[in-house]
Order: structure tokens, then sequence, then C-alpha cells
């Protein structure tokens, strides 16, 4: 125990060490680590893309970031495979209105499809983390959600190693398991629970929470919701689960 906790404080140590001095304060540095493995094709890409991008654009998520003591976010999206291929594909960006907002969802459109192989989960933390550490901000808060429709890593480092390290180095890891792609598909991607696999073996981090995308019309509200309860620092009440069914948008609102 002694022994995690003094790895846990030359961690934190480090990755302040590793910020520049010059480095801009935002109320969170997040990043989207999506699954564009083998198993995911343009279609799937493209939706989980365009739920990003509208869920980061939506007025409720803006209403969020201006409640934030600084009223600014940084914000990256990557899309990963195996253990070779964690593709930035928008880098960095300050988020501090719809402006910024929108100009993110434009780069994030323009993109090719990038990432392919089996999963290599535990290497795309690795690279979310390394992303956090080396970047020119300085957040309150440190935080990776990572989506997907599998709980399978297949090469590179295990994802306990890697959701250990990122946790000691003061990062919360959120889960966004994928139950459905498509409206139609009338059953889940996997034959295991998959919120319980993103539960126990990815998520971590003070108040970790785990939103579930039912299919591909719920996608960008179980963004939605996940968004608002980061940039506000808010954590689901007593539970780590929630799940989604499709159906009309009901706005969220924090006043």
């Amino acid at each position: 125990m002694l022994l995690r906790v003094l790895l846990s404080l030359c961690l934190s140590a480090m990755a302040a060490a590793a910020t520049p001095a010059g480095a801009e304060d935002v109320d969170i540095e997040l990043v989207f680590l999506a699954d564009s493995s083998g198993s995911i094709d343009s279609a799937e890409t493209a939706f989980q893309r365009q739920g990003h991008a509208e869920a980061l654009n939506h007025p409720d998520v803006l209403r969020a970031i201006r409640q934030g003591p600084l009223q600014r976010i940084a914000v990256t999206y990557v899309e990963w495979g195996d253990a070779r291929h964690q593709d930035v594909v928008v880098p960095w960006m300050l988020i501090d209105g719809p402006e910024s907002a929108k100009a993110f969802a434009a780069a994030l459109a323009a993109a090719p499809k990038r990432a392919f192989g089996y999963n290599a989960i535990g290497s795309a933390l690795a690279r979310g983390r390394e992303l956090i550490q080396g970047n020119s901000f300085r957040g309150a808060r440190l935080v990776m959600d990572l989506s997907g429709d599998s709980a399978n890593s297949w090469d590179g480092i295990s994802i306990r190693e890697a959701r250990d390290t990122a946790v000691a180095a003061g990062i919360v890891i959120n889960g966004l398991p994928i139950l459905c792609r498509e409206p139609d598909c009338g059953g889940r991607p996997v034959g295991y629970d998959l919120e319980r696999a993103f539960e126990e073996q990815i998520i971590g981090g003070p108040g970790a929470f785990v939103v579930t995308a039912k299919d591909r019309e719920s996608f960008e509200l179980a963004v939605r919701r996940k968004l608002i309860l980061e940039i506000a620092g808010l954590t689901p009440s007593g539970k780590t689960r929630l799940g989604f069914a499709p159906g009309p948008a009901e706005p969220v609102s924090l006043r």
C-alpha cells in the first residue's frame, strides 16, 4: 500500500514537472479515445465522430463550459486500434464557446478514418495519458473517455497496467460502451455484459463512471450526458452505470 502511494506521488510530480511553465489553465483536459479497430467500418467511425461533435456543440454542454471557473476546456480526439495505432485525429483544441466547438466538429468531420487492427485498449489508455502529460494545458481535472463495442485487448500493454498508471497520475478514466451500433441489430455486440466489463476492467479514478449507448440514436445523448457530468465535475448519484435507451433527447440543465 505504501509503495502504491509513493508511486502515485512520484508519477504526479513527474507529470507536473513535464507541464510547460507557460501552460494555459483550463477546467478540464479531456481525451476522447474512440474505437477504430478493424471491426469498425467507415459508417461506424462516422457515427462516433458525429455523436461526439454534436454533443460538444449542444447548448447544455456549452452552458456547462460557461459555468466552469475558467469557462474553457481542452479537448483532443484519438482513434485507436492495435498497439501500433493510436492516431490523433484532432489535436488539442481550446473550447470556450460555440465558435471553437464548431471548429472542433469541422476538423473531426474532415479527417480521414484512422487506426486499424485488433483491439489494444491498454495501449490506447497509455497514449491518452501521454497526450495529457505532454500538452500545453494545465487542467484542474484530467479525464480520458474510452468508447468501444468490446472490452477485449489483444496486444500491447495490459489494460490493468495502463489504467493503474493513468489513475496514479491523477487521470480519471470514464467508459462509453456501445451496446448496439445499428438501431435494428437486435442485441449486444458481444456475448458478455459489456457495461460490467468496462466497470471492472477499464474505468478508474475518483468518481469514474460508465455511460452506455444502446444504439446509434442514443449515442449522442450518452456522450452529451457524460460530457456535462465531466465538465461540471459531477458523478452519477449512488451508481457508476448510466444507461440510455433510444428516444427523444431530453434537455439537460445545470441550473
